[in-house]
């Protein structure tokens, strides 16, 4: 069986308001995306779910997977696509439970195969490592190595995601190691040409 061509994970800033809808679509417009993560800080589940609808909405049009960062009690108001949990955020079986069965449910992984294993074994649907690079986009905790991925796409099928101050100039590398998804961020949205010029580069990267 050939392994699938690595596909694009957007996560979106943290100030999702004002004019960041129509970024959104300018962005999945432009090309292939395979997933969108909501991530939101410091505000109660009403505003965020307020917030999401529109974003959710644009997310639909393009057929790309909604997924909400940390909050299983926001994905399921939300009725989103999943949730992506941290290590702090709660257990995937948990998860599982209040989110059904078609849930897609992510777990970051920093660099450790170890926990890797057990969130796959818990019924995560994929997991992440990083970070990669340094990133401006939050505080990096952990560094992870492209080890890591090689090791982790030979041994098993579920799949993995690359974190952390991709861009589309390093990201050849981390695509080679086996990463199933590059998910980006500030490489997008800040982009001098805008989101739409970004996702093009990174597509042409992964084609």
């Amino acid at each position: 069986m050939t392994k699938p061509a690595c596909q694009l994970y957007l996560i979106s800033p943290l100030d999702v308001g004002g004019d960041f809808p129509a970024r959104l679509e300018d962005a999945l417009s432009a090309g292939a995306v395979a997933a969108f993560q909501f991530r939101v800080k410091d505000i109660d589940q009403h505003e965020a779910a307020r917030l999401a609808e529109p974003l959710q909405s644009i997310c639909a049009r393009h057929d790309v997977a909604f997924i909400v960062n940390d909050s299983v009690a926001l994905a399921k108001r939300i009725r989103a696509d999943g949730v992506h949990l941290g290590q702090e955020d709660g257990d995937p079986r948990e998860a599982r439970e209040l989110l059904g069965r078609d849930a897609q449910i992510g777990v970051t992984c920093h660099n450790s195969r170890h926990l890797a294993m057990e969130a796959a074994e818990a019924g995560a649907d994929y997991v992440a490592f990083g970070a990669f690079f340094p990133t401006t986009t939050k505080e990096v905790k952990h560094r992870a190595d492209l080890e890591t991925i090689e090791m982790w796409s030979q041994f098993t099928e579920v799949p993995c995601v690359a974190i952390g101050g991709i861009t589309p100039e390093n990201a050849r590398p981390v695509v080679e190691a086996g990463a199933d998804f590059i998910a980006v961020s500030g490489a997008v949205w800040n982009h001098p040409e805008g989101p739409a010029a970004a996702v093009k580069a990174f597509n042409a990267l992964l084609a």
